[in-house]
């Protein structure tokens, strides 16, 4: 962009940014809504209020095809963000991109291999924050948000606040998990957050990507082979109890879930389901008779 061209685009960019704290949205989908016009115009290299339907669709062609549909999806809700409230424009691509319906299961460690990667993660603050969010059942912003305030030793429980939705939820905090962040904290004393930045920024929680960076090389060094991130750690949290016998409604409460149906498909990946299902299927194949052709 030339100077003119980026003058006008920062005015748009800080439009945008009013207008989505007007309309109330939390801090992640500012982040995302932000990002989505930020990516479009650095690849037209021009400010995006005046894109053709041609150049739209062929910039989410490029989209498709370099990145997730959950990126697809949240770039397409941003841009409408961005038409709407900022250029007030009708949005023409709601009915070019349209996101395919899938509903995919996540693996799950076991808790032996959920040991392991905590285990043999080198340093210390991932390991007490992976170990954290393990036993919390903590999404990945939550945990780096979580303040010394937050820690009620006393009541043996810790305030998860702002949550997805804007909700705060309370959850047990175990004695060992307790041990472990008073033992962290020790290391860097920080006057508010359990898990501030290193170095430069120490006033920020800790980096994401290095959090998610530092799973992927933990798993690579561990010969653990399922597709885990950061957040699989919430998602072994609920499986794991589950198969302990923890009632659907208990475990709604503790992962601040809205709908009782989406605590209910964790119930689909535990090993006792599984091992029921697998059970029937095979008392159903040995049921047939069959006459086999000899070989």
């Amino acid at each position: 962009m030339n100077t003119q061209q980026q003058r006008h685009f920062d005015a748009l960019y800080l439009q945008h940014l009013n207008n989505l704290t007007l309309q109330g949205k939390r801090p992640a989908t500012i982040d995302a809504y932000a990002r989505a016009v930020r990516r479009i115009a650095a690849f037209f290299d021009c400010p995006p209020d005046n894109l053709t339907l041609a150049q739209l669709k062929t910039y989410f062609v490029n989209l498709i095809d370099t990145h997730s549909w959950s990126t697809v999806k949240l770039d397409r809700n941003g841009l409408q963000f961005f038409y709407r409230h900022t250029l007030d424009k009708e949005w023409q691509c709601l009915d070019i991109v349209k996101p395919p319906q899938v509903k995919r299961l996540p693996d799950i460690l076991t808790p032996d291999e959920v040991g392991l990667l905590i285990t043999m993660t080198r340093q210390r603050r991932y390991q007490v924050f992976f170990y954290t969010l393990y036993s919390l059942g903590l999404r990945l912003g939550e945990g780096l948000s979580l303040t010394v305030a937050d820690i009620d030793s006393g009541q043996h429980q810790v305030h998860v606040r702002n949550a997805k939705g804007g909700k705060d939820r309370l959850v047990p905090l175990p004695d060992r998990t307790l041990r472990a962040l008073r033992s962290y904290w020790q290391s860097h004393r920080h006057p508010r957050l359990l898990f501030p930045r290193m170095g430069k920024g120490a006033e920020s929680p800790m980096d994401r990507g290095g959090v998610q960076k530092a799973m992927k090389q933990v798993c690579r060094e561990c010969g653990i082979n399922k597709s885990v991130s950061p957040h699989s750690l919430r998602h072994c949290y609920a499986t794991h109890l589950l198969q302990q016998g923890l009632d659907l409604r208990s475990l709604q409460a503790l992962l601040g879930h809205a709908s009782l149906n989406t605590t209910a498909r964790y119930t689909q990946l535990t090993t006792a389901k599984q091992s029921s299902a697998i059970k029937a299927v095979n008392q159903l194949a040995d049921t047939l008779v069959v006459m086999w052709e000899a070989p």
